[in-house]
């Protein structure tokens, strides 16, 4: 398999700009501004929306560290597995960045099916479903499924719109910026 990844930003603001990486309050005051901008796709966040994503973000960590996985780092930067045109709309001025697959290292880098959100939180009996994937077991996964941002382009088939991928270390990102 050979699957780049995407990270998707407002071209303003540059990329790798992470929620995570603040305080909870300023995470949430700045959740606030963006809800009150009310302009793109984040701005649709529920006012918990931090608290939630601190908790999975901690399930997907405790995941990945389980399957062998050594992050360096409490909290993820969030790419895609191939591109996903969508996304592009969450931004007035999307811009992209991309990481070769074998820029990727396995020991750092974790997969969840579908947005770290709905994975963790649908509960309809999908397989993949509360799952966090490794650089080596992706690819069963998408032989067994394929790509959800082409057979899910509209995000009428369920939440599942792209694969998520998680980068657990900052040294990875920084060259691409």
């Amino acid at each position: 398999m050979n699957l780049n990844a995407y990270h998707y930003y407002e071209k303003k603001r540059g990329p790798f700009c992470n929620l995570s990486s603040l305080s909870l309050s300023e995470a949430e005051a700045a959740s606030q501004q963006i809800r009150q901008e009310g302009r793109i796709f984040a701005s649709q966040r529920s006012a918990d929306y931090m608290t939630i994503r601190r908790e999975l973000e901690q399930t997907a960590y405790v995941k990945f560290a389980a399957k062998g996985g050594r992050p360096a780092q409490s909290y993820p930067h969030y790419m895609t597995l191939g591109s996903c045109p969508w996304l592009e709309s969450w931004y007035r001025e999307p811009e992209h960045i991309i990481i070769p697959w074998e820029k990727l290292p396995s020991d750092v880098v974790s997969f969840t099916y579908g947005d770290l959100f709905p994975t963790m939180r649908y509960a309809d009996g999908k397989p993949y479903r509360r799952q966090v994937y490794t650089k080596s077991e992706i690819g069963e996964l998408i032989q067994t499924y394929g790509l959800p941002q082409e057979w899910n382009q509209t995000g009428k088939k369920g939440p599942e719109r792209y694969i998520e991928v998680q980068v657990w270390d900052e040294r990875v990102v920084r060259p691409f910026c």
